[in-house]
């Protein structure tokens, strides 16, 4: 029973880590895929992707889903990046999960004759 109770709230807290990161983790992802739908009209700008990403992650619960958050992007003729990067909550004192997902999609434009 001693060994018992300590292994069955450590496999919690684990399980709550993991909850907690791969949550921040699909955030992430869904931040960086909609700034990059953003940026990718065919009149948009890396920052109008930048701030729909920042604004995702307001929306979803900001520095309680996603801290620490930097959003980078590059728009180029073809194709828009969008990548979102910070820390998930933690459980454990002094450990903060890094999170990184990127977004792309191709620029729109308009080609041949009407």
């Amino acid at each position: 029973m001693v060994i018992v109770l300590p292994a069955m709230v450590a496999a919690m807290f684990l399980g709550m880590q993991g909850a907690l990161y791969y949550h921040a983790r699909n955030v992430a992802m869904a931040a960086a895929s909609e700034g990059a739908r953003v940026a990718a009209v065919e009149n948009g700008r890396t920052s109008d992707g930048i701030g729909a990403a920042s604004r995702f992650i307001a929306d979803a619960g900001g520095d309680r889903v996603l801290a620490a958050l930097a959003v980078y992007g590059d728009r180029s003729p073809g194709q828009v990046v969008i990548t979102v990067s910070g820390t998930s909550l933690s459980v454990v004192p002094g450990w903060q999960p890094r999170v990184t997902a990127t977004g792309s999609a191709t620029t729109e434009r308009l080609t041949g004759e009407p």
